[in-house]
């Protein structure tokens, strides 16, 4: 387990986050988890701190983990899903727990230029759906699972 203060403290991912997305796995640092809404290609990174908000909570060693993998990911999601741009934040407004939402987007894409946010209503994955796209990220995930290592 991963803790800004050392083992000890239990990581709990937040109830919301649990319910809204899918496992994708674990980095070093941080939960791999996928939006349950097909509608973008959108993954999150959720370090395995507890009681975290913000970044700057992180240490600093936490914090350049962090960076390598959001970079590595981001990389890896615009090679697979061919994105214009990728949109990544932080906002937590909703979910105190930090979290790293990485969305790519396309130009023309129905929210475009706009957040993705409320613009469409989720649609979920099929069993079928996520099991391709588990396959698909396979490459991409194992090298983050390393990242850092």
């Amino acid at each position: 387990m991963v803790d800004r203060k050392g083992p000890g403290q239990s990581f709990v991912l937040h109830e919301r986050l649990e319910a809204d997305t899918v496992s994708l796995g674990r980095s070093r640092l941080c939960e791999i988890r996928l939006m349950n809404d097909s509608n973008w290609p959108w993954v999150l990174l959720v370090p395995r701190v507890a009681d975290v908000r913000e970044i700057y909570q992180l240490t600093w060693e936490q914090q350049q983990q962090l960076l390598a993998e959001s970079s590595l990911l981001g990389e890896g999601m615009m090679e697979l899903f061919g994105g214009d741009k990728l949109n990544v934040a932080a906002l937590g407004n909703m979910v105190p727990q930090l979290h790293l939402h990485h969305i790519v987007r396309h130009e023309g894409d129905p929210a475009w230029p706009g957040p993705v946010w409320g613009k469409l209503p989720p649609e979920p994955y099929s069993e079928e759906a996520l099991a391709e796209l588990a396959k698909r990220m396979k490459p991409l995930l194992d090298r983050l699972s390393r990242a850092g290592a």
